[in-house]
Parts: C-alpha cells; sequence; structure tokens
C-alpha cells in the first residue's frame, strides 16, 4: 500500500526503514517531548526500531493498526510518521489518527497532505466510517491540521492523554466518511 499526493507519499514501513526511523527520532526528540508520550531510552535504538516495523506489519494483519512512513517525493526523505490505530470493528468502524512530522519540514502542507492520505485509507480500504484525533489545547499547528484536512470539532476530553509526564486535555475532532 502506497498513497501518493503533490509532494509526499505515505508506505507502511519496511525493515530497510530502520535506520532512517532511528535517525528520524533521534533528530526530533526534543521537538516532540511536548506532544507526545515519555518514550524510554531503549525505544531510541536500532533494535527497537526493527522491532516496531515488525510489531507493526503483525498488527496490520490483525487489522488493528496501521503505521506509515511520510517520504518527501523526489529524495524519499522520511521526514514523518502517521498511523490509524485502535481500529474498532463492528456498530463503531473508526480509529485514531496520529502524526508527527520533523521540526524542519513543518509548516509545508506535508502533514495535512498526510492526513488526507491516510483518512482516505481508512475510508476506501479500510471501509472505516469515523476517524478521530485527539490534540493538546496549545498545539494550534496540529488543529489547523486537521482542519485543513476536513475534521470537526467534538468536544474536550479532560486530562485524556500523559505526555511528557503530565495528564493533558484534548480538543477532539472527528471527520466521518462521506460515502456513509
Amino acid at each position: 500500500m502506497k498513497r501518493t499526493g503533490n509532494n509526499i507519499y505515505i508506505r507502511p514501513y519496511y525493515l530497510d526503514d530502520a535506520d532512517a526511523m532511528l535517525s528520524f527520532e533521534l533528530e526530533n526528540r526534543d521537538f516532540f517531548k511536548d506532544f507526545s508520550p515519555l518514550m524510554n531510552d531503549d525505544f531510541y535504538s536500532i533494535q527497537s526500531q526493527r522491532e516496531r516495523v515488525e510489531r507493526t506489519a503483525g498488527r496490520m494483519e490483525r487489522d488493528e493498526y496501521y503505521a506509515f512512513g511520510i517520504f518527501l517525493i523526489g529524495t524519499d526523505e522520511l521526514i514523518g510518521n502517521i498511523s490509524l490505530s485502535d481500529v474498532i470493528r463492528g456498530p463503531l468502524q473508526c480509529c485514531y489518527i496520529g502524526y508527527s512530522l520533523s521540526k524542519k519540514h513543518n509548516g509545508k502542507g506535508y502533514t495535512t497532505e498526510a492526513v488526507r492520505l491516510a483518512v482516505d485509507y481508512a475510508f476506501k480500504e479500510l471501509k472505516l466510517h469515523r476517524v478521530e484525533a485527539g490534540v493538546m489545547l496549545q498545539n494550534i499547528a496540529s488543529m489547523r491540521v486537521l482542519e485543513k484536512a476536513g475534521f470537526h470539532k467534538e468536544g474536550i476530553f479532560v486530562k485524556n492523554v500523559k505526555i511528557n509526564g503530565k495528564w493533558e486535555d484534548h480538543q477532539h475532532y472527528a471527520i466521518i466518511n462521506p460515502e456513509d
């Protein structure tokens, strides 16, 4: 599965991506810390990244979780991550979307493009009814990404996710499959 936009493409990770994944995580470790759960030091190892690829492949086969790298067209540089997590089937047919983009590539529209590609995959390939997202209240840039991609606000989730060791409120967003 590969989804291509105007400037970037997304695709599942391969074991060959482990070095690029580790470089991406190390380069952006400080940048992500204010908006991400705390990661153990062993996460920042090549072995951990290889295990991450293998674990994700199994979860994709079980229709639980889908993770993709965000790559620049032309250079194939890994510039971000995007995932569809907590896939729920049955009457709900939904998942959560999460993403991160390298600091040096922020503000260029790449994340919005990746979100649109991942939502398209969720609706057309996975046949989900809705995709949801939570954003820390101070993360205005991420809120803009979701709104530009067609998500709507649904409310505030109080002390919803532990970020950098502290429970944080999140603005809840969703987008509904237009085919439903």
